[in-house]
Order: C-alpha cells, then sequence, then structure tokens
C-alpha cells in the first residue's frame, strides 16, 4: 500500500493532495469517453470540438470572474443581464452610430466597468448583500437591453464577429493544417517540458525534498504532450476555413492571467483572506471593502466581455441574450471545487468544471436528448457530483472538492509551519 502511495505522490506532482486534484479531469475523460462511444465517435471530431470551444467560451469567461467573486464570499446573479445589456448598447452602437468595432469593443468594457462599479458600491461601501444587489442588476439590466433594443434583434457588423466567430487565419506553406494552430500546439507542449522542469529544479532546492524519479516525469510529460498533439490536430485538421477559435485565444489568454494573479499576487492573496475569514483579514491589514469593490467589478467586465464574444458569434444581439448564464457560471465553479462559504477555489478547477458541463450538454445533444431532459440531467448531475463530493469528504475518502481546494489550504500550512520553526529558532537565540 505504501508503494502505490508513493507512486501516486510522485506521479500526479509530489503531493497526494496533488494526485487527487486530477479526479475533476478523470471525470471529465470519463464523460468524453462514453459520448465518443455513444455517439459514434462524434465528440472527438474536429468540427464538433471547434464548435464546442466556440459555443461555450463566453461561459467559461464567466466562470473565471464568478470564481473570485464567490472565493471571496459573495454570488453574482446579474451577469446574464449585464452580458445582454452590454451586447444589445455595443451592437446599437456600432451600427446605428458608425463607431469602427474595435471601439466598439473598448465601449463595451467601459460599460461593463461601470456597471460593476455601481455595482460594487452598494456590496463594498453601503454593506447591502451581493445576493440583493445583484438580483436588482439582474431586473434592472435585463430590462435595459429590452428598453435599449425594443426587444428587437439587432445585427453587428463583420468585423465584429471575428471576436466570437472567427479563427487563426491560414499562413505559410500549405501543409494540411492550420500552421497557426500547430505552432499553438507547440508552445503548448514547450511549457508542459518547462514548467515540469522547473517544478524538478524548484523541488530539489527545498531544503529536505527530493524530486521525482525521472521516469515518473517523463511520463507525465509524455501523457501531457501526447494529449496536446491529438487536440491540436483536430483543431489545426478542420474543414478548411477552420483552426482554434478567436474566442478560444481570448479564453486562455484569460486563464494565464487571472491564475497568476489568483496564485502569486498580494491581490489574489487577499481575496481569498476575506472569503476565509473576513474579519480576520481585516485585522491583518486587508483592505476588505477595495477586494470587494474589485471582484464586483471585475465580474461586470468579464460579463461585458463575455456577452460580446456571444453576440459576435451569433452575429447580432437579442432579446434572449443572457438567460441562465449566471447559473451555468455558478455551476462551473462549484463543480470545479469552489467551496460554497468562500476561501478555496482555484481558476484552472472552474475551467475544468465548465468543460464538464460543456461536454455534457454537449453530448446530450449529439444524442438527440431533448431539452427538458437536458436541463434534469445537467441539474441532477450538478447536485448528485456535489453531494457526493462533500460526503466523501466528511468521511475522509476521495473528494475531488476536497482535493481541489486542499492545495490552497496546504500553502496557508506551509506557510504557518515555516513561521512557527522561526520563531522557535529566533526565541533561544534571545536568550543567549
Amino acid at each position: 500500500m505504501s508503494r502505490i502511495k508513493e507512486l501516486q505522490k510522485n506521479l500526479f506532482g509530489g503531493t497526494t493532495s496533488n494526485a487527487r486534484q486530477f479526479g475533476m479531469i478523470f471525470t471529465l475523460v470519463a464523460i468524453i469517453l462514453f459520448f465518443q462511444f455513444k455517439t459514434g465517435g462524434l465528440t472527438l471530431q474536429s468540427g464538433n470540438l471547434i464548435a464546442l470551444t466556440q459555443q461555450y467560451a463566453y461561459i467559461s469567461v464567466l466562470s473565471i470572474g464568478m470564481l473570485m467573486v464567490i472565493v471571496a464570499g459573495h454570488i453574482d446573479l446579474s451577469v446574464g443581464s449585464v452580458a445582454a445589456f452590454v451586447g444589445i448598447v455595443v451592437a446599437k452602437t456600432v451600427t446605428e452610430h458608425n463607431l469602427p468595432w474595435p471601439l466598439g469593443v473598448v465601449l463595451g468594457l467601459v460599460v461593463g466597468a461601470l456597471i460593476g462599479a455601481w455595482q460594487g458600491f452598494w456590496v463594498a461601501y453601503v454593506g447591502i448583500p451581493a445576493f440583493i444587489v445583484t438580483l436588482a442588476g439582474m431586473l434592472l439590466f435585463r430590462g435595459g437591453n429590452q428598453y435599449i433594443g425594443n426587444a428587437d434583434t439587432v445585427p453587428v457588423p463583420k468585423g465584429f464577429t471575428e471576436i466570437g466567430a472567427g479563427y487563426l487565419p491560414e499562413v505559410g506553406p500549405d501543409t494540411g493544417y492550420n500552421n497557426l494552430t500547430l505552432l499553438l500546439g507547440l508552445l503548448a507542449c514547450v511549457a508542459v517540458v518547462w514548467r515540469e522542469l522547473r517544478a524538478r529544479q524548484v523541488r530539489t532546492q527545498m531544503q529536505g525534498a527530493e524530486p521525482a524519479p525521472m521516469w515518473i516525469a517523463v511520463l507525465r510529460m509524455v501523457v501531457m504532450i501526447a494529449v496536446i498533439v491529438f487536440v491540436t490536430l483536430r483543431f489545426a485538421g478542420g474543414r478548411v476555413g477552420t483552426s482554434f477559435p478567436i474566442s478560444g485565444i481570448i479564453l486562455a489568454v484569460l486563464v494565464l492571467v487571472y491564475s497568476f494573479y489568483t496564485r502569486n499576487t498580494a491581490g489574489g492573496r487577499h481575496i481569498y483572506a476575506v472569503g476565509g475569514n473576513a474579519r480576520a483579514a481585516e485585522l491583518s491589514g486587508v483592505k476588505l471593502r477595495r477586494v470587494n469593490f474589485f471582484v464586483m467589478m471585475n465580474m461586470s467586465v468579464l460579463a461585458a466581455l463575455a456577452g460580446m464574444i456571444f453576440v459576435a458569434r451569433s452575429a447580432a444581439s437579442g432579446p434572449q441574450d443572457g438567460l441562465s448564464w449566471e447559473l451555468d457560471a455558478i455551476a462551473a465553479v462549484f463543480i470545479g471545487g469552489a467551496a460554497v462559504s468562500g476561501g478555496l477555489g482555484t481558476v484552472g478547477g472552474s475551467i475544468v468544471g465548465g468543460l464538464v458541463m460543456a461536454v455534457l450538454n454537449n453530448g446530450l445533444q449529439l444524442t438527440g436528448t431533448g431539452s427538458d431532459m437536458v436541463q434534469i440531467i445537467k441539474g441532477l448531475f450538478l447536485l448528485g457530483a456535489v453531494a457526493l463530493d462533500v460526503y466523501n469528504k466528511k468521511q475522509g475518502r476521495f473528494s475531488i472538492i476536497g482535493s481541489l481546494t486542499r492545495s490552497n489550504r496546504s500553502r496557508h500550512e506551509a506557510a504557518d509551519s515555516a513561521s512557527t520553526e522561526s520563531n522557535v529558532v529566533k526565541q533561544p537565540a534571545a536568550r543567549s
């Protein structure tokens, strides 16, 4: 048994908690393989993967912002209405007032920031619960969408559609694949190798820590690179004119930026501190109001971006845009491992949770399941997954949520331990 635990420890990143962190990814793989079999191979076809990325990119963008809101101990019910409101404002401005579409994108982000500042003011400085503020915002901005658009569909110009329906262009020699997509896959493979080697170097430099055997590191890299190569060839080898979607590029950049922010900056750690214990964080010097204001404003900016991506993909803004988006984003965050009470969760986990819901929804549609049953199954899956995970965590068994959130707790525990050891060393010196 000890050898099995040691193998798991080495194979998945140096600690048992990191090994368990792959539980949600395994769930995603199982769902993909199930629908790949049920649909006769349609799930992993190039056309379906490209469409899946475009269809659910906006939900993943929302889930990034929603994660930070939930980690801080709040909830935002207005994101769908904000996305719809920004979408109609930008569509009207670009179409009827001849504003260049790049400036239209900037306008949409500014409108989203103003909406976020409005809601953040009531939450952070007036003290009204975010649930109430955003519930009011959901009604307010849904009505605003219908008032400005007169409940009609407003088209957008061709250039604007690129951010939601565009692809990486064809450049270079004819290889039978999209060369820029191949280059993107190559960069991803290089990043995997660099990260693995960097992790080994850091672990070697840590006192008392030994890196995993080299064959374990090679195995990890081979598996990851194989997955990247497979996905890259699928995206690069679709029908002529298609490749990796621009909306997928936008999402990837956001994932990298927000992952770095939440893990490696003081501002990101303050969000987790506020969600874990707001009073203690404030006493420690964290600007509580500033954090709450930021997460609400950031959420509305990302909702504005998601709304513009959706309008661009649809080539028009309509009165039904954004309906139930907040529920999909919240589901993605909780399935991805965020705690209902706040303080725990990761950007990567939320993206994986969003992929689980997206693949589940897509697979059910490919198998001809009716929209009513799709909603029922998704709801039961969400409730069952979280309930089973909470039960397993209470029983001390394998827990997806526990594993996804334990890495954050381990960092704090390690810091506390290091601080304690430092104090123990300093005290005898003071006596002498």
